[in-house]
């Protein structure tokens, strides 16, 4: 480790100068945002304990130029000290990194996600205000920014192939932020009994020429982008393919990414072939079992808490933030590594999973697994192997069987009784094949839990 950090120092005067440049364009973008805050977010009250008196009104924008200044200082510190990358102080500071690193696991990252889903729920209201947002936009921005100054982050972030995940990121969260904001302001509006946003601003443009000359700016720019990214950036071309000679890790498409993480904890059959078809199913019959028509032509979150909730915690924590764990924290023998964290091949991690069965028969019972003796016909063996797992079997029979008619008597009352059964069962169903995946996640990780049915002589595992 020591011999890797002296080859590969964190900085180098080329990533110093070159994250001045990144100083100085967030010290642009937010100075347009100390106008824009002058102009709207009014003052505040500065007493200084007493020192003012009744206290001195104040922009808000004053601590945007404030922040705009240290920018200002930051990048051309960057830019005029490049030359001593050894003693150079602004980088990622260790007393930060050292919780990351003590926290990247896949237990912390899934309840990191799942909490942060939560929260991004519950105080909407809060995070989809222009300036919270503003706030989070550099939040992020300067994470990475400070992080880059890592040599180990900065080689799997600044991989060619992985540039693209981070934008992707940026982009998500976006479009879920645009989201919350248009329908918390939606369902205020309907609280209030004013006009939804669709109604009040209901202009209609022609195809011709507004659309069009939309999209062709579009296209222009995007264009544009493309070229300077295949300039800018290698291809990611790595040498010819051979079985002598494989990757490590090897990695799926970033798209595949949540269901190669999916093989970590299911069989193939299952991550690669029963839940993708039960994604591609439950999205077709989603308008079919649908019986709540609010929320049809404009943005809202109070009137389909329910679907919003389901899809993006589908969206989010289980597919988003899967491609994330693969791409940057799973690294050789997909193992997993902080961000900080050099990617070590001989890095070994000793995994004692047992399957129910084996719980049941050696820890419970403590006896031998049943196993049918040496020449029994086949519906002997059939007879063994059902008495080996049938704990198991009746444990995903109650979970697929018993479960869907609970929940209806109990916190799906209204949805069974508006959706009749049919619909209800598909419902029911499609969720907990959704659940499946936290749920075995979380079984590993707590009990170390591998199968909960493990049949290996007819290829069926669950």
């Amino acid at each position: 480790m020591e011999s890797h950090l002296q080859h590969n120092p964190d900085l180098t005067s080329a990533v110093i100068y070159g994250l001045g440049w990144v100083y100085l364009l967030l010290f642009v973008l937010n100075c347009a945002w100390v106008r824009r805050s002058y102009a709207v977010d009014g003052n505040f009250r500065l007493s200084l304990g007493g020192l003012l008196g009744k206290g001195q009104e104040v922009p808000f924008a004053a601590l945007w130029a404030i922040y705009c200044a240290m920018l200002l200082m930051v990048g051309i510190a960057h830019l005029t000290g490049s030359g001593n990358p050894q003693t150079f102080p602004l980088k990622m500071p260790e007393i930060l990194k050292e919780p990351i690193n003590a926290g990247s696991n896949p237990v912390a990252f899934f309840v990191f996600s799942t909490s942060l889903f939560i929260a991004m729920i519950v105080f909407r209201k809060v995070w989809t205000t222009m300036t919270a947002g503003w706030l989070l936009l550099n939040f992020a921005l300067l994470f990475v920014t400070l992080s880059v100054t890592d040599y180990d982050f900065r080689q799997i972030v600044g991989k060619p192939d992985n540039v693209p995940i981070v934008a992707m990121l940026y982009i998500v969260g976006f479009f879920t932020w645009l989201y919350f904001r248009k329908s918390v302001e939606n369902d205020k509006r309907r609280a209030e009994g004013r006009p939804l946003v669709e109604q009040e601003n209901n202009e209609k443009v022609l195809t011709w020429p507004d659309l069009v000359y939309t999209e062709l700016i579009c296209m222009v720019v995007l264009t544009a982008i493309l070229i300077a990214w295949g300039i800018v950036l290698q291809a990611p071309l790595e040498e010819p393919a051979s079985a002598a000679k494989t990757p490590n890790p090897s990695k799926a498409p970033w798209y595949f990414l949540g269901l190669q993480e999916m093989l970590v904890y299911f069989d193939p059959w299952m991550a690669g072939v029963v839940l993708p078809s039960v994604i591609l199913v439950g999205l077709m019959a989603i308008p079919y079992i649908d019986f709540n028509k609010l929320g049809n032509g404009y943005y809202t979150f109070n009137e389909r808490k329910f679907a919003i909730s389901t899809f993006l915690f589908g969206f989010l924590p289980l597919w988003v933030a899967m491609i994330v764990l693969g791409t940057f924290l799973r690294g050789p023998n997909w193992n997993f590594f902080s961000p900080y964290e050099y990617w070590d091949v001989h890095k070994l991690e000793l995994l004692n999973n047992v399957n129910v069965s084996e719980w049941f028969w050696l820890s419970i019972m403590d006896r031998q697994l049943p196993v049918a003796p040496a020449g029994s016909d086949q519906l002997t063996q059939i007879g063994m192997i059902l008495l080996r797992e049938w704990l198991g079997l009746v444990l995903v029979a109650a979970y697929l069987f018993a479960l869907p008619p609970l929940m209806a008597a109990t916190v799906f009352r209204k949805f069974f009784s508006r959706m009749g059964f049919l619909r209800y069962m598909v419902l029911a169903n499609l969720m907990l094949f959704m659940m499946s995946l936290p749920i075995k996640m979380v079984l590993r990780w707590a009990v170390r839990l591998k199968y909960i049915v493990a049949i290996p002589e007819w290829f069926f595992n669950i």
